[in-house]
């Protein structure tokens, strides 16, 4: 009975689709295809599925959701025109100006970094100001810092093979280039809700972590040079990598929006700025599906983790540093959902733990690699 409810259903949302969401699935079809043309023989049949579920994911979370729609659109074009614009020659990012001052793919994470910056700071007014307009440019300025960043790191894929054949690799393999996708996949979901909500009083407090991470990237750069383009350590030089470092920042950027907006959670019950922040029950939804959702990813990272271990290392999981704390991790989150859905447990307590989880989600990623070793000490700072 419910199958049958579902397969109408389905068919209804189709016929809802407009013109642009058929054009939208076609470009990105047609650029899947183009892309396969051109690199397939040099792709296994692992890297090709990659290819084709993310043009289908894009396509459906496009449907679904119309703005990430002219996101997808932006971030394509300027990357194929920065591309364009090298020519070939890596030496080109010091000589044309739109790569030395706009799009190249450090010149493009730098204005990502100052947008969010921006951000951070119209979102603030915004609400301590009760000005919806100012908010509405808090917005539009995430948006932008968005794009910048994910312009940066598809530009910087293209880069790391001009430099060669044998460096060029996905650009999510160092602290530096995850630090640039946590921050875009954080922004990213935090925009996902803030319309799904309606609401932008909760944009003060997410940008306050994804400010926490861009604070990082400049040290990282400036004082680290972290910036510069590395071939892959033997031990990344695999196609898993493709898909468990994004699963596990999408968990990592749900658990971070979750605790912030516990932390405006528990402002509003002590009374402090309660009549600028959303209700106590929409927080408390948004802390749980963003809970919920990351999770779902974190459960699928861990797996395609232990896959990876195994066809590495020999064996799915070893109790290495990295992989004990992801256990804790899991283990924490699933404690707290078990307490809401199981046990009805809500308020401050689930407030606190969610904050609580966001520190021993931190020392996973990065606590390991600075004080424990092991089989994944190559993302030592």
């Amino acid at each position: 009975m419910e199958m049958t409810q579902s397969l109408p259903s389905a068919r209804s949302g189709l016929r809802r689709l407009g013109w642009f969401d058929w054009l939208y699935a076609l470009g990105l079809a047609l650029g899947a295809a183009y892309a396969l043309k051109l690199y397939s023989p040099f792709m296994d049949m692992y890297e090709r599925s990659i290819l084709v579920g993310t043009a289908i994911t894009l396509a459906g979370l496009g449907w679904h959701w119309k703005g990430l729609r002219v996101l997808v659109i932006v971030i394509a074009a300027v990357s194929l025109a920065s591309i364009g614009l090298y020519q070939g020659d890596l030496a080109r990012a010091d000589q044309a100006f739109l790569l030395k001052y706009l799009i190249s793919s450090q010149t493009a994470i730098m204005w990502m970094c100052f947008l969010y910056a921006m951000a951070g700071v119209a979102y603030w007014a915004g609400l301590l100001g009760r000005s919806e307009t100012i908010a509405q440019a808090g917005t539009g300025l995430t948006w932008s810092a968005t794009a910048m960043g994910f312009i940066g790191l598809m530009v910087r894929w293209y880069e790391s093979y001009l430099i060669g054949p044998d460096v060029g690799h996905i650009p999510i393999s160092n602290l530096y280039e995850v630090f640039v996708l946590f921050c875009i996949t954080t922004a990213l979901m935090h925009l996902y809700y803030e319309g799904r909500y309606a609401t932008r009083r909760l944009g003060a407090f997410v940008l306050l972590i994804i400010l926490a991470a861009v604070a990082f990237i400049l040290w990282y750069t400036f004082d680290r040079g972290a910036h510069e383009i590395q071939p892959l350590v033997p031990a990344l030089q695999s196609w898993w990598m493709k898909i468990h470092v994004p699963a596990n920042f999408v968990g990592y950027g749900a658990f971070s929006i979750a605790a912030m907006v516990a932390v405006a959670w528990l402002l509003a019950d002590k009374g402090i700025l309660t009549r600028l922040l959303p209700p106590a029950a929409l927080m408390d939804d948004v802390m749980y599906k963003t809970i919920a959702i990351g999770f779902a990813f974190f459960t699928i990272a861990t797996i395609l983790g232990a896959m990876w271990a195994a066809e590495a290392w020999g064996g799915y999981w070893s109790w290495d540093p990295k992989e004990t704390w992801a256990l804790i991790v899991w283990l924490n989150y699933a404690a707290w959902l078990h307490m809401r859905l199981i046990k009805g447990l809500r308020g401050p307590v689930l407030a606190w733990w969610a904050i609580v989880g966001l520190f021993v989600t931190t020392f996973a990623f990065i606590g390991v690699n600075m004080f424990l070793s092991g089989l994944h000490s190559y993302g030592a700072l």
